[in-house]
């Protein structure tokens, strides 16, 4: 998963938003630091959102050949996290009740599912038939 930011360039260094989420910034004084501060930004607001009812845009592929941007990955335990959360509240459920139907002991493991996680095969299944209209194959393009 891969968002796109957008860059400007003048005597002070380089500054940008992301175009999905345009309220997200940075900046730096090189191209390299650029992206590095771009990809943390990301990945820390995808991962910390500010409750569990707070669902960001996806990617948009018409921003991959727009000129002055880039496209920042998503950590792989953030995408996951991040769609999980944007599938259950597409299901109308809190997180207890998909805490209840992956089979979790109690809600706690189920809100770790929605950080920043690394899941196993099993639960990867379990989360499939919970939703099976989950495009996993999003978390790694």
């Amino acid at each position: 998963m891969k968002y796109h930011f957008s860059y400007k360039t003048d005597d002070d260094g380089i500054w940008g938003n992301c175009c999905e989420v345009p309220e997200l910034y940075a900046q730096a004084d090189t191209f390299d630091d650029f992206k590095k501060n771009c990809e943390e930004a990301l990945n820390l607001m995808l991962e910390e959102p500010v409750d569990s009812q707070v669902e960001f845009k996806l990617p948009d592929k018409k921003f991959d050949k727009k000129a002055n941007t880039i496209q920042v990955p998503v950590y792989p335990e953030v995408a996951f996290g991040m769609l999980l959360r944007m599938y259950r509240l597409k299901h109308n459920m809190t997180q207890k009740q998909a805490a209840e139907k992956l089979g979790m002991k109690n809600v706690y493991s189920y809100q770790r599912l929605e950080k920043k996680s690394n899941p196993t095969l099993s639960m990867l299944k379990k989360v499939t038939e919970v939703f099976p209209d989950m495009q996993m194959d999003m978390i790694l393009n």
